[in-house]
């Protein structure tokens, strides 16, 4: 009887912690009669291995299953796999809101703490297993390049924190690249960063969207976050960065610019090497708005 085909309510469902065998085969088998359910049971019971390795979490069934096969896929971790993707340059409310989706407790996970990727999750993995597979991520990537000839003047987490800022500012990988070059020139020169994402994020706190032009009141802000008031970079960053954003990085592309702004007639960064430059084709761009 054990190679008869169940039917089963439905071809994926949700196995409790600590959930009986004989509940679980009540709730979820419906072509089990009396005779078999005692012997199923009967089976189990001699079986013991089957009832210690039972585990919880969501599982998918084949259409067609045999009682077998079905105890042998509820005596393994749970097959049904959640692909989740931290989109770079998020915020911690973006992505706090699929956390609330998949777990009944978390806790805001700090922007320094993972990089943006995918990641799976299995349906019986707990918060707390979850944050250190995106923990254990991080330490890969930052492993893999502890001897980066970058590191001789900046730390891993100073990175983190330039990576926050081409997630702001860049509008694709090439871009990233550049503006990049522009914030080391502008580092080694010790010349103030003045990136408006910056400014936008200590109005803000990186709760909301600010949708307004920056002013100049603005720029003026005495906020640790500003690039237009400190010198330097952020003391953190400023959304959560991804691990393509960090290869970038690791790149080190460099350039001889030291200025950009958006042009948004042509929805590009403008490059130039000198501030005449930079105010001569700035001067150009306001004419023609």
């Amino acid at each position: 009887m054990f190679f008869k085909e169940i039917k089963l309510t439905k071809n994926n469902f949700e196995i409790e912690k600590n959930q009986s065998i004989k509940s679980i085969i009540n709730l979820n088998i419906n072509n089990l009669n009396i005779i078999d359910l005692f012997f199923s049971e009967f089976f189990l019971s001699i079986h013991s291995k089957y009832i210690k390795n039972v585990h919880y979490g969501r599982f998918i069934f084949p259409n067609k299953v045999n009682l077998k096969q079905f105890i042998t896929i509820i005596s393994k971790p749970s097959n049904f796999i959640l692909k989740i993707t931290i989109v770079e340059g998020w915020n911690k409310t973006e992505l706090s809101k699929i956390l609330k989706s998949l777990f009944l407790e978390f806790t805001d996970i700090k922007y320094a703490d993972i990089l943006a990727d995918t990641y799976y999750l299995h349906s019986y993995e707990t918060f707390d297993l979850f944050y250190e597979k995106l923990q254990n991520h991080k330490k890969q990537i930052k492993t893999k390049y502890a001897k980066h000839e970058l590191h001789k003047k900046y730390t891993f987490e100073e990175l983190l924190i330039i990576g926050s800022l081409l997630e702001k500012e860049g509008k694709d990988n090439f871009d990233k690249k550049l503006i990049f070059s522009v914030i080391i020139n502008r580092l080694k020169k010790n010349m103030k960063l003045q990136i408006d994402a910056t400014t936008i994020y200590a109005i803000t706190d990186g709760k909301y969207d600010l949708n307004r032009d920056l002013t100049l009141k603005d720029l003026k802000i005495k906020h640790p976050y500003n690039t237009y008031y400190i010198n330097g970079l952020p003391p953190a960053p400023i959304s959560y960065v991804g691990k393509k954003t960090m290869e970038l990085i690791y790149e080190n592309y460099k350039s001889e610019y030291l200025y950009y702004f958006y042009n948004n007639i042509e929805k590009k960064h403008i490059y130039s090497k000198t501030y005449d430059d930079h105010r001569r084709k700035l001067s150009e761009y306001r004419n023609k708005k």
